[in-house]
């Protein structure tokens, strides 16, 4: 529900808010945690720290449900706010789907960074030829994905991009309604465009809704998504890809954000404005 003496966007801006104000906390939780059992790899106290981790990936999981929960909640209100969100950056709403990342994308971030840190393995391995000492980047990491591993994450890549075609259909056919009975022919009609109109609110509240729906169904199919990917690793591999998506996701708004504000301070000038040229 939203919040006392707020409207229905600034209530689901102050979700988002408080949203990116625990992924910041979670990285730090994620960093400390990690810290910890590198320190211990090879030690008895490993085994301990293994279950403070998947300890940590679950409450981040239901970190993810509860937020999802809430924009479902919010978005039966004005859902259509979630698909261009004004909190967003310009760059953010150009890469949004269904209100929020792909679930593939989850996938390109393991193969990253099994690709990346397979890259740091090896670099440190030619160092260590020469004498230098690699010991303390010890403990499991995305490069040491199994041949097993890999299979599922595989088969599980195939079957979420098949479910997130199906959804894709469901928003275009949602955004072709626009141009159909009775919203088309009643703007054609009216002598004065915009005016009020209890037919094509009527459509209008018809399609909020079912864009509410289709915001819960991807938000679902995004916790689905992390969720088998962490029943996959291990509890480093784990907490190595959720620090890594966390870290993402508040980097991409800070970037997004800085690019923003040299967009506003890059000034145009009026005799190249027809040619696009750009000073400052």
């Amino acid at each position: 529900m939203e919040d006392k003496g707020k409207n229905i966007e600034q209530a689901q801006q102050s979700c988002y808010l408080g949203w990116m104000s625990l992924q910041s906390q979670r990285v730090l939780d994620l960093k400390q945690a990690l810290a910890q059992r590198r320190s211990h790899e090879g030690t008895a106290d490993a085994a301990a720290d293994d279950k403070k981790l998947r300890e940590l990936t679950q409450k981040i999981i239901g970190d993810f449900k509860d937020y999802a929960r809430k924009r479902a909640d919010l978005s039966h209100r004005c859902s259509s706010s979630y698909y261009a969100p004004s909190w967003n950056t310009p760059l953010e709403n150009a890469l949004i789907w269904m209100g929020g990342c792909r679930p593939s994308s989850f996938f390109r971030l393991v193969y990253a960074l099994c690709g990346s840190q397979t890259e740091i393995r090896v670099t440190q391995f030619l160092r260590n030829i020469d004498g230098y000492d690699a010991s303390g980047s010890g403990g499991a990491s995305l490069s040491d994905l199994t041949a097993e591993q890999l299979a599922k994450i595989n088969v599980l890549h195939v079957k979420i991009i098949d479910e997130e075609e199906k959804m894709t259909k469901k928003v275009s056919s949602l955004q072709e309604d626009a141009a159909d009975i009775p919203i088309s022919t009643v703007a054609y009609a009216e002598e004065h465009v915009g005016e009020p109109n209890l037919a094509v609110d009527q459509a209008l509240d018809k399609q909020e809704e079912a864009m509410a729906t289709l915001l819960a169904e991807a938000d679902n199919l995004r916790v689905y998504t992390l969720s088998k990917i962490i029943e996959v690793l291990a509890p480093m591999q784990a907490a190595d890809f959720l620090l890594a998506g966390k870290k993402l996701h508040l980097s991409m708004h800070a970037w997004g954000a800085l690019r923003d504000r040299r967009r506003r301070e890059c000034i145009i000038d009026a005799a190249d404005d027809a040619g696009g040229k750009e000073g400052k």
